[in-house]
């Protein structure tokens, strides 16, 4: 296997035409879909293989599998074509090998012409092929973890009202496609979201197409189709419910209800089948308005700093009032807040945050005890090797970002900021029509700069005898042992991300970047950190030269330049302001990740020294929010 640096994240997208599992011989087709489970579970895999306009095929893998004989089965069973494509899994392209994909995993088919066309429909199953090779059942999870022990019963209600005849109701509202399934007393459930149906993507049923899966979306740090597993991320980061997160999680649905597009111009298609789809599925939340209908004054303290503790981990960019749910306690006066919509937290890099709740003022209160120890117990190595397990096809560009934040709240919370001022150094400012990095921007750029000149002065010796040469840059003396790669915790295990693609700036552009670096004044020596997440990553390097990073991380500024974009078709950056990207956490070898992670962590304390000796004036803001 190959990692696939350059091609977008695999993402979950479904759309096939199945025989409806509800219609007449349930008891048989029961019985025929409990023998199949036992005998997967007993024998190989499941995988649902994916096209990028929509198309998925569920198979089951035995040990002869690979990468030809998927290709071959979803060919014939989808009469697509397979030809110079390449099968991913995630970051990784499957060679031939599929030893590493685990089960109920989803895997894209990704064509490798280099001018695509997003126009190719979603094609129809060959009927009897589809029918004996797809045996999953109306729902699945896909995933068996304990997590999602509440989704499995609120799936079991929905199954049996669709048995009944109780029919979803779509929801009106948003630019995503999103229905309401409800039990069979009529009462909502759970509210499901397909990722083929997001904002651009191929089968959104409300005129917002153009873009094939995995392409920049109304975020360009966030993919199109890659909203569904952000949701269930947010879920599985809020532990023990401390912010109240409704339970979520990924499945494969099967209903006539669900959009199906002709071609990439959005043309509905006029005969309603069942199609099965990857969705995020949510629990609903009955409730009485939200925040944006309702004065924050009467809002509990503790329930926005919760929230905000999650969006400040998560990296949120679109927290608004419309996803901030108010629920009415019996205690008179008092409300419960439920946070929803996180599907465009986690972003591939730094942008622009949205945090609706930045100028409450409860967010300028201090955290309580509880809140602290909450903070203090928080774990960015476990975060990852959770959402590693729980969630295979995150990239991890994403989990990197969660770093960054989880090491900036902890950090933050114990020097004494309080949520505010932490949300307002994460917030970009607006100046003379200009869009200038965040504080924690500059304290990435500035870390990233001191690397990049350690690689610069620190060349590696070559001869013995050859006298050492070392670049004091305040630091402790380090060294890559041995088993550095063995113990680096924040390595997935597989080889290091690739470089993401930079703009080159002209000379000037340094000198006009040096001002925003210049935020940060640097101590004589750096505040030595107590942070026992981080301790785990004082490995050193004594004579390592690390890899070129293709020139000073100053010049990697771009402004107003997004990636990956397809000609032809109306963006999402054309419908919202462009978010310039200032710093690049994936773009660094796993080595200097390490290093970068450091001297992040030493250039904190005068940051947070300079927020509060400085009096920040009010700031223009030019987050947009993405109310789905």
């Amino acid at each position: 296997m190959s990692r696939n640096l350059d091609s977008p994240v695999q993402t979950q997208m479904a759309v096939a035409v199945f025989k409806t599992p509800l219609s007449g011989g349930n008891k048989m087709e029961g019985k025929q879909h409990r023998h199949h489970q036992l005998q997967r579970q007993s024998s190989g895999r499941r995988v649902f293989v994916q096209t990028e306009t929509g198309c998925v095929l569920g198979m089951e893998l035995d040990r002869s599998d690979n990468v030809h004989t998927v290709k071959r089965r979803l060919q014939i069973a989808l009469n697509f074509p397979t030809e110079e494509s390449s099968l991913t899994y995630g970051d990784t392209v499957l060679t031939n090998d599929l030893s590493a994909v685990r089960n109920d995993s989803p895997l894209l088919l990704k064509r490798n012409f280099m001018h695509r066309s997003s126009s190719t429909p979603c094609l129809s199953p060959t009927g009897r092929d589809l029918e004996q090779k797809d045996r999953s059942g109306p729902i699945e999870i896909l995933n068996q973890s304990e997590c999602f022990g509440v989704v499995k019963q609120m799936v079991k209600d929905i199954v049996k009202a669709m048995k009944v005849g109780v029919e979803p109701l779509p929801v009106h509202s948003g630019l995503g496609g999103a229905y309401y399934f409800r039990n069979k007393k009529g009462h909502s459930v759970a509210i499901v979201k397909p990722t083929d149906e997001e904002p651009f993507a191929p089968n959104n049923p409300k005129g917002f197409v153009g873009r094939a899966l995995g392409q920049p979306g109304l975020k360009s740090s966030v993919r199109v189709g890659e909203t569904g597993f952000r949701e269930v991320a947010a879920y599985l980061l809020d532990y023990n419910r401390f912010a109240n997160v409704p339970p979520t999680a990924l499945v494969k649905i099967t209903h006539s209800v669900f959009n199906v597009n002709d071609g990439v111009k959005g043309n509905k298609a006029r005969d309603k089948k069942f199609v099965s789809k990857i969705a995020s599925f949510q629990k609903f939340v009955a409730h009485d308005f939200d925040a944006s209908d309702h004065g924050t004054s009467s809002f509990p303290v503790a329930s926005v700093h919760r929230i905000g503790i999650l969006d400040v981990r998560i990296f949120n960019t679109d927290r608004h009032g419309g996803n901030l749910l108010v629920k009415k306690v019996e205690t008179f006066g008092e409300v419960e807040l439920i946070p929803i919509d996180h599907g465009l937290c986690l972003p591939e890099t730094l942008e622009d945050p949205y945090f609706e709740w930045i100028h409450w003022p409860q967010a300028s209160l201090p955290f309580s005890d509880e809140e602290l120890e909450y903070i203090g117990k928080l774990d960015p190595l476990k975060d990852c090797e959770m959402l590693r397990r729980e969630l295979p096809m995150i990239r991890e560009a994403c989990l990197r970002v969660l770093v960054v934040c989880t090491v900036f709240l902890k950090e933050a919370a114990s020097y004494g900021l309080c949520l505010a001022e932490i949300g307002e150094m994460m917030t970009r400012e607006f100046r003379s029509g200009e869009e200038e990095p965040s504080e924690l921007e500059v304290v990435c750029i500035e870390a990233k700069r001191l690397i990049t000149e350690r690689d610069v002065f620190s060349p590696r010796s070559d001869g013995v005898g050859e006298a050492e040469f070392q670049f004091d840059i305040d630091c402790d003396e380090i060294q890559l042992t041995d088993d550095y790669f063995t113990r680096n915790p924040f390595s997935n295990g597989r080889s290091s991300l690739g470089k993401l693609e930079e703009e080159d700036e002209e000379d000037e552009e340094e000198d006009n970047t040096e001002n925003a670096v210049s935020m940060i004044t640097m101590k004589d020596s750096f505040f030595s950190s107590t942070s026992t997440v981080l301790s785990k990553l004082s490995t050193s390097m004594k004579n390592t030269h690390l890899s070129s990073t293709g020139g000073n991380s100053l010049k990697s500024l771009t402004r107003g330049k997004s990636e990956n974009t397809s000609s032809g078709h109306k963006s999402a950056n054309e419908q919202l302001p462009v978010s310039a990207s200032f710093v690049k956490v994936a773009d660094m070898k796993e080595e200097e990740w390490v290093m970068f992670l450091e001297r992040f962590q030493e250039l904190l304390a005068p940051a947070f020294a300079k927020r509060k000796t400085v009096t920040v004036s009010k700031r223009q803001r030019l987050g947009t929010s993405c109310q789905f």
